[in-house]
């Protein structure tokens, strides 16, 4: 249960990052969004690290461990991430969602055709029910091509990227379980802070080797800096409780519950970027179907 509790509580802080994010793609670049989202999280879970007495747990890791740490950050924080913002600028965090809600698929497969988790009727048919709802908002919901506020939604070029963040986000899961061995709510947190060492990393030396400089990129004079601080913190709580919630519950029970943060978008969204999304019936249907599938696995616990 404590797994699922997690799962659900890093689903909702997903759907923070990813409504805030959009304001901040309407004024400011995708590359800055990495940029400034990502190095966020590592001084936060350095903090982490220290108030749950994780720090010489860090300095215990095998060598394989930080390595599959360190390539699901990269896969999931570096590419997925930015597949993930590059969607939500085409589509907005609503439309985007049912997208990159595919990666279920992926997690799953791992899941039971690799790390050999037990599955049962009834959590396939939540499964199941969990990607028919965002698909309905995919294929139904792509009548309207622009929001009230006047923003263009760029479906096939959406999907594009939808899709290939749905890869990442589907395979990470698994690089994190295999990091994990037997390890538990501490081990996941110090393969957290892995991860997004080995990420921040790599963009500072992406940033170093092209032609803009640090400057440029972590300029504090776009108002899109400032919601990508926002989403920036949303998104590093979400991937602590993520991580927390893989350590001491399989993927497929996770995963699944995780993308019910689809729902969490749509209701933020309408808080927050009403004007910049498309939300309908057809939408609101999808998420129904969605809320049946998660209730469904979160029973079979």
């Amino acid at each position: 249960m404590l797994g699922s509790i997690l799962a659900l509580f890093s689903a909702m802080m997903f759907a923070g990052n990813v409504t805030t994010l959009r304001r901040g793609v309407l004024s400011a670049p995708v590359y800055q969004a990495i940029a400034v989202t990502v190095p966020i999280g590592l001084p936060l879970f350095y903090i982490i690290l220290i108030i749950f007495d994780c720090t010489y747990i860090l300095f215990e890791m095998t060598l394989d461990s930080l390595f599959f740490f360190g390539l699901a950050g990269i896969i999931h924080l570096i590419l997925g991430r930015y597949c993930n913002y590059k969607a939500t600028q085409l589509l907005g965090a609503t439309l985007s969602g049912p997208v990159t809600q595919l990666s279920v698929l992926v997690s799953v497969f791992f899941a039971f055709f690799v790390l050999e988790e037990i599955y049962t009727l009834e959590l396939l048919l939540g499964i199941l029910l969990i990607v028919i709802g965002p698909s309905i908002i995919l294929f139904l919901g792509g009548v309207n091509s622009k929001t009230r506020s006047g923003v263009v939604m760029y479906y096939k070029k959406g999907y594009f990227w939808g899709l290939l963040c749905a890869l990442s986000f589907g395979i990470s899961p698994y690089l994190v379980k295999v990091g994990l061995k037997d390890g538990g709510i501490k081990e996941s947190i110090v393969g957290a802070f892995v991860a997004y060492f080995f990420a921040t990393i790599l963009i500072f030396i992406v940033i170093f080797l092209s032609k803009k400089s640090f400057r440029e990129v972590y300029t504090l004079n776009n108002k899109g800096v400032f919601w990508f601080i926002i989403a920036g913190v949303f998104s590093s709580f979400a991937h602590l409780l993520r991580y927390m919630a893989l350590g001491v519950a399989p993927i497929s029970i996770v995963e699944p519950i995780q993308k019910t943060t689809v729902i969490f978008r749509v209701i933020f969204s309408w808080l927050m970027n009403r004007q910049h999304e498309i939300i309908n019936f057809k939408v609101l249907f999808g998420i129904f179907l969605s809320i049946i599938g998660a209730y469904i696995v979160i029973w079979q616990i």
